[in-house]
């Protein structure tokens, strides 16, 4: 089996990829857990409704029980008035979902691997970017497909690669320590720089702290 390779952009050369990263077969239901877990993190959770015992409502009833033809009424703060409580409305709330760290690693080869596999996948060298530069960013990209683009960068001494990139149409530029699966499987391109490639591989490859105790 031939070693999975991604090609250079900006550059002629190929990369060469960890076979242990980018061989795994794509798992539907690990990644679906994987992108599930991530995009719930994300939501913020603050709605809230107020109840019919929050409200700011008087609590006399609305006219006298009997005597007036009309059906009895209580408080005005119930659900069915104009100005009552919300019933069974949102309130503040997490909607994290735990997901195995073993899991979450095989999901992220599943990703990588699937870039690798269709070709959607290719290698940028962030420190060829001695100043910012979006013209040389745009004509890196223009022989890579189409369709939108994830660059993924380490931060520390590509600052120069980050701001050429990060002005450009449909590109998307994320640090590698943020990056997740929901944005790799989403992304109809993915550019990784040298140091996000290695970072990425190693956080796919290393076990978990309990992996290692075993």
């Amino acid at each position: 089996m031939a070693k999975p390779t991604a090609p250079y952009v900006g550059k002629t050369g190929k990369a060469d990829l960890d076979p242990e990263v980018f061989a795994e077969p794509f798992h539907m239901a690990l990644v679906h857990e994987a992108v599930r877990a991530e995009l719930n993190a994300r939501r913020r959770g603050t709605a809230s409704t107020r109840t019919r015992g929050e409200v700011a409502m008087t609590g006399a009833k609305a006219f006298r029980q009997k005597g007036t033809g009309r059906a009895r009424a209580g408080a005005l703060s119930v659900p069915h008035r104009k100005g009552g409580g919300v019933a069974f409305g949102p309130k503040p709330r997490g909607y994290a979902v735990k997901v195995n760290r073993k899991a979450r690693r095989r999901a992220l080869r599943a990703a990588l691997t699937l870039h690798a596999e269709r070709g959607s996948l290719a290698v940028i060298e962030a420190s060829a970017f001695d100043s910012p530069s979006t013209r040389r960013a745009s004509e890196a990209l223009d022989g890579f497909g189409q369709g939108r683009a994830l660059v993924v960068f380490a931060r520390e001494g590509e600052e120069a690669a980050v701001k050429s990139f990060r002005n450009l149409r449909q590109v998307e530029v994320l640090p590698a320590d943020a990056v997740g699966v929901a944005d790799i499987v989403g992304a109809a391109r993915l550019v990784l720089s040298d140091a996000a490639l290695e970072g990425l591989t190693r956080v796919a490859k290393s076990p978990a702290p309990e992996e290692v105790a075993a």
